[in-house]
């Protein structure tokens, strides 16, 4: 590709310091989310392991000969390396041999077993996590706010746009996809629902050789859609799948498709926090379920713009999965940590971010402006419950909203900040 027309990502800055620090570095994440577009920016020299010119000829020679692969100028990408598992171990000697640091980008968008695979890497090859663009870097966020500044308490007043509930879903349905980005909604729109259908035909069995039941998968992937951004069981979602699609599957089965989902990063969940490090809530509490990308639970739950005009509910919910995708790619690049809280009294914060220091900042989600107050309170609520019981208090809580349009502080402290307005 051409560098000149490479568009930025967040994630380039750890690139470069991964690069200096480790021999080798692999990029994992969902298609189609621009690791191989982000790889090819900071490397020499690459190889396409899935390119299917001269009868796959490249898969063929990692095959024959993984090292000769290697050869190219520093650093070189090897591109969807899990397709030649003993790429790894190759990757892991030279890096061995020589002692350089960033020699190598891999990419992968699933995660192999590890057959074929002798060594883990530790401590030579580094692993980072790719996601589909945050608003702030695909154009849909201005960046007047910086989220490490709200985990600080710090916000400058800011009168802000206007922003129409249509803008929000067009955000949903696009997706955070780069080659999303400049099209016409209605053609975005079909770009999910293919991703969906290129994983359930081609990629869930090119992971380990093994046939599944497509029907089952696609709907236990509806079935996730419809419980987008909550803590739902996996008996809850056997249940739901027999409800609503009149499909009995057991709970065994639906725990190894969900790791399948993991290992192809179609499923992106969010852990449960609190503020004692060793407690049982970070155990025993459920994580929220997040499909990878927003559009994955749109193009599932089959959502129109009109239908989700009309289902402020669900709207609701893939709003709330938009904020904890990107507050996810927002804090990662500043060593921080996304979770969810929900303590035995059913007290829930929507996320936490937990930052290297050990402080940590409460946030709530809303769609409308209106339920800036309600939000405000719950915070406030359990930060008080928090200090009662001689847990560590929140160093700030914050109300992401969607339909705001000012970024400010409350006089009872709790910071309000606009999606639309936010960056790392």
């Amino acid at each position: 590709m051409e560098k000149k027309n490479y568009k930025p990502r967040l994630i380039d800055n750890l690139v470069e310091a991964y690069l200096k620090t480790f021999g080798a570095l692999c990029i994992e994440g969902p298609k189609w989310c621009g690791k191989t577009w982000t790889s090819s920016f900071h490397c020499n020299s690459e190889i396409m392991i899935g390119n299917p010119e001269g009868n796959f000829q490249n898969r063929q020679l990692a095959e024959l000969s993984p090292s000769l692969v290697l050869e190219g100028d520093i650093p070189r990408l090897i591109d969807e390396w899990q397709e030649v598992p003993q790429l790894w171990d190759a990757v892991r000697y030279k890096v061995d041999q020589t002692g350089e640091k960033g020699q190598f980008i891999l990419t992968g968008s699933a995660t192999p077993n590890h057959k074929g695979i002798l060594h883990s890497g530790a401590g030579r090859i580094a692993k980072l996590r790719m996601r589909p663009m945050s608003l702030y870097e695909s154009g849909g966020s201005s960046g007047s706010v910086s989220l490490q500044d709200v985990c600080k308490g710090k916000i400058e007043p800011k009168v802000l746009g206007e922003v129409d509930l249509r803008q929000i879903i067009d955000f949903i349905i696009r997706g955070g996809w780069p080659a999303n980005q400049e099209t016409d909604l209605k053609q975005a729109a079909y770009l999910p629902i293919q991703y969906i259908n290129a994983v359930l035909d081609d990629d869930v069995y090119r992971i380990d050789n093994v046939k599944r039941n497509r029907r089952k998968m696609e709907l236990l992937l509806r079935s996730l859609a419809r419980n987008e951004a909550t803590t739902v069981t996996n008996k809850k979602l056997k249940n739901d799948m027999k409800e609503i699609d009149d499909e009995d599957v057991d709970v065994e089965t639906v725990a190894s498709y969900l790791d399948i989902f993991k290992r192809l990063f179609l499923t992106d969940n969010q852990k449960p926090y609190d503020t004692k490090l060793r407690s049982s809530v970070r155990v025993k509490q459920a994580e929220k379920r997040h499909l990878s990308d927003p559009s994955l639970a749109a193009a599932l739950l089959r959502a129109t713009p009109e239908m989700l005009l009309g289902d402020l509910n669900t709207l609701g919910f893939l709003f709330e999965s938009l904020c904890e995708r990107d507050l996810k790619i927002y804090a990662e690049t500043f060593g921080a940590e996304l979770y969810h809280y929900q303590d035995y009294n059913n007290n829930e914060m929507d996320a936490v971010i937990s930052l290297p220091d050990g402080s940590w900042c409460g946030f709530e989600i809303k769609l409308g402006a209106n339920q800036i107050d309600a939000a405000a309170e719950n915070l406030l609520k359990i930060k008080e419950e928090i200090r009662k019981e001689g847990g560590k208090e929140p160093a700030s809580l914050c109300v992401i909203c969607g339909l705001s349009n000012a970024a400010y502080k409350r006089p009872d402290g709790v910071l309000v900040v606009p999606i639309t307005a936010l960056k790392n």
